[in-house]
């Protein structure tokens, strides 16, 4: 297939390029290096995707049609879209930002597909949709999901609906996603699990916001990676697909016991400084994979523990 994947030279973006170039597919990559963090990480995160004689890459927004238009070529196949603006707190502060780049990026990216005659769309959507939940049982997609508590979640929520409008008018094949908390080599600098890592190595406090009893269900990048990939081959080998899936590891872990996981595996003893919870976070995240299982076979295989172990390993080889 000719795939275009949106997000290209980002953590989960790269991580998907190299899998979807392995298995032959030629590949259109695009990113727009957002100021989000530091732009060397991206380009980094590319290296590897530049030597591959089946990978085509544009530096573009998805927020500028008229390049968009312009440059993708007509014959893709299938879109991948990894492109948005990502982070609970800042977009509490940034609310515009995230409305376009979430909502209209979308938009734009639904009417190339349209535009290309491309019937096969996939939409990396996010867990946060479900709200705070406050029981720790698992989320099922079927459960009532329009309570967000903030901006990022309205906005993954917002592009859902509008992906099932597409479908619905133009024929589209589309399946979200919804990712539990991915981690892994190349996570984003200011993701937890880097932080704390970064902040033990340079002998600094933690600090966690609220008591450390909330827990999130974190989804290793190969994981995360393989679930995409039976995604797209669902999406190819079938017509008239409407599909919403978590993606997580469906094993949650406690703030506190993750710290905990992370200076074990580095050896150093922690320091944690404890900050008021902050508006916009949940209590607990934890994936009913139950729908994924079913229909793509989806099975996360990394233990967190063991997760995190061969993040350090990349970590240290890095830094």
């Amino acid at each position: 297939m000719k795939i275009l994947v949106a997000g290209c030279a980002g953590f989960i973006g790269s991580h998907l390029s190299e899998r979807l170039l392995e298995e032959n597919h030629e590949l259109i990559g695009l990113d727009n290096f957002s100021p989000f963090y530091d732009r060397k990480i991206k380009e980094r995160n590319l290296n590897d995707l530049f030597d591959h004689s089946s990978f085509t890459f544009f530096e573009l927004d998805i927020l500028d049609k008229e390049e968009l238009f312009n440059k993708i070529p007509k014959d893709v196949d299938l879109i991948v879209n990894l492109a948005s603006r990502a982070g609970v707190r800042p977009s509490i502060e940034q609310e515009e930002i995230y409305l376009d780049v979430n909502i209209k990026g979308n938009l734009n990216l639904l009417q190339l597909s349209k535009a290309c005659n491309c019937k096969k769309y996939f939409f990396a959507s996010s867990s946060s949709i479900y709200g705070n939940n406050v029981s720790g049982e698992p989320s099922r997609e079927s459960e009532n999901s329009d309570k967000p508590i903030s901006p990022y979640a309205f906005t993954k929520r917002s592009a859902e609906l509008m992906n099932f409008y597409y479908h619905e008018l133009y024929n589209i094949d589309i399946i979200n996603a919804r990712f539990f908390t991915v981690y892994g080599p190349r996570q984003r600098p200011d993701l937890a699990i880097h932080k704390f890592i970064h902040l033990l190595e340079n002998d600094q406090p933690i600090e966690i916001y609220g008591d450390g009893r909330t827990s999130r269900d974190y989804t290793f990048i190969d994981d995360i990676v393989d679930g995409i990939i039976r995604a797209i081959s669902y999406l190819k080998k079938h017509q008239n697909v409407y599909e919403t899936i978590n993606l997580g590891n469906s094993k949650p872990l406690r703030l506190d016991d993750l710290v905990n996981t992370i200076a074990k595996g580095l050896n150093i003893e922690p320091t944690i400084h404890y900050k008021d919870f902050q508006e916009g976070d949940v209590n607990f995240t934890n994936a009913d994979i139950s729908r994924a299982k079913e229909l793509l076979g989806y099975a996360p295989k990394t233990d967190v523990k063991e997760g995190i172990l061969k993040f350090i390993k990349w970590y240290k080889s890095l830094y």
